[in-house]
């Protein structure tokens, strides 16, 4: 059985949302909070599988919620689902790790999709912890990138990605058919990308391993990574034996 605690200042908000939880199978809720702090006392008391947490309360807002949550010892973290009118704050809930993120009004479809990404990632976590002590959801390896992009909020399946160039400031995403540009570091988006799907060929390219064709040495020496639309990337030498070993795999 799946617990869930509600988090939100509206009855009628709470009300609607369990109504439509009584749709879903083996979903029980365990409490019902309208302020932050009584969210932070009643989860650290039930300890439940997921938050369905509103982002603006009174005295602290939802992120405050997480922020406390997190700071408070060794108490397992719910899966964070965030429930608001707002999609401005759609990045911000997806830097702390939230599962999901639910626009009111949403349907009984979107939110039966966000519980069961909830427990996907929890079978993920148990099967980390359980092979090498690693909680895999601490790690934050993301199955998606979320970004605003011409006026819209985009979420990105990571495996879309094909490679990743530096310029600059930034970084640029390129997939089959688009590319977009996020102000992020290299470093910081090369640790939340799955390291068995995407490899650091260069300091500035990192690549997924499923695009490879093949890795070769030019007329000029120069090792260079060729994707399988012919897109040709450079390649340090001091990554060409990371590279080789992880396509034969």
């Amino acid at each position: 059985m799946t617990q869930v605690v509600l988090a939100d200042d509206e009855v009628l908000a709470r009300q609607k949302l369990r109504q439509l939880l009584r749709e879903e199978h083996d979903v029980e809720v365990v409490g019902e909070c309208a302020s932050a702090t009584e969210t932070i006392e009643l989860v650290r008391l039930v300890k439940p599988d997921i938050l369905f947490l509103d982002i603006r309360m009174p005295g602290m807002d939802g992120f405050d919620v997480v922020g406390a949550l997190l700071s408070g010892g060794h108490a397992p973290m719910p899966a964070i689902i965030f429930t608001t009118a707002y999609d401005k704050y759609a990045l911000r809930a997806f830097e702390v790790h939230a599962v999901d993120y639910l626009l009111k009004p949403f349907t009984q479809e979107r939110l039966h999709s966000a519980i069961s990404r909830a427990r996907e990632r929890a079978l993920v976590s148990e099967s980390s912890v359980g092979s090498n002590g690693i909680n895999g959801d601490t790690l934050g390896i993301a199955s998606r990138i979320v970004f605003k992009s011409r006026g819209r909020i985009l979420f990105l399946p990571v495996d879309e990605i094909r490679w990743v160039v530096a310029e600059e400031n930034y970084v640029r995403l390129c997939t089959a058919q688009d590319t977009f540009l996020l102000r992020e570091t290299m470093t910081n988006l090369e640790a939340r990308l799955d390291p068995q799907l995407f490899l650091r060929v260069h300091r500035s390219y990192i690549v997924n391993l499923n695009y490879v064709k093949e890795v070769r040495n030019e007329q000029s020496g120069e090792s260079v990574v060729i994707m399988n639309d012919g897109q040709k990337l450079a390649m340090s030498r001091g990554y060409r034996s990371r590279v080789l070993e992880s396509m034969h795999r």
